[in-house]
């Protein structure tokens, strides 16, 4: 691949490198398998809403309802949020059905600890990024943001708006809510939402 490094790749290598120094065993071997769906999901998708890594936790062990062990992609353990990159050959087009089991077992183990199992497929991130980046920000906007946090604090007006609005409507927002909230035109609400 011949293509220049952004901040969020640096970030992203940088994060990579510090987790995979204090891990072992499994979680270590996963870290050192992370390949182009993890790195899209975090540099594409998280970076962009975010604007930090910190909190992040990549591949995240849990112990599942059943005691078997299981990891979670991207854990933002501000917000129990478990953020997950799904490519269709290794989680639907190969699978087993003892693997079927354990995925559907991990999903149920998230929910029970309090954790948000929040999918992505490789081809939405790839074909769709800025609607992964809206729904992932609508996602903060409900359940990660209040007037104390930092997300909250460094958001421009508009952004504060539309976070506020979201919550409002309970339901996803889509671009002509965000025309209707802040009253401008589709490029400029499309500057607005796919700046972070």
């Amino acid at each position: 691949m011949n293509r220049s490094l952004t901040l969020a790749d640096r970030e992203y290598e940088d994060l990579l490198e510090e987790q995979k120094d204090s891990a072992s065993g499994a979680r270590l071997e996963l870290l050192q398998k992370h390949g182009e769906g993890e790195r899209k999901l975090l540099v594409d998708v998280v970076w962009p809403v975010r604007q930090s890594f910190s909190g992040i936790v990549l591949e995240k062990e849990i112990a599942t309802l059943t005691g078997a062990k299981a990891y979670i992609d991207v854990f933002d353990e501000t917000v129990l949020f478990g953020i997950e990159a799904e490519g269709y050959t290794v989680h639907a087009g190969n699978i087993t059905r003892a693997r079927f089991d354990f995925e559907r077992n991990k999903v149920r183990s998230m929910a029970s600890l309090g954790i948000r199992y929040i999918p992505f497929t490789y081809d939405e991130m790839d074909k769709k990024p800025e609607a992964c980046r809206r729904a992932l920000f609508e996602l903060y906007g409900k359940y990660g943001t209040n007037a104390d946090s930092e997300t909250y604090k460094e958001a421009t007006p508009n952004e504060r708006e539309l976070i506020r609005h979201a919550m409002r409507l309970g339901r996803p927002f889509q671009m002509s809510d965000v025309r209707i909230c802040l009253r401008k035109g589709p490029e400029a609400c499309r500057d607005i939402v796919s700046k972070r």
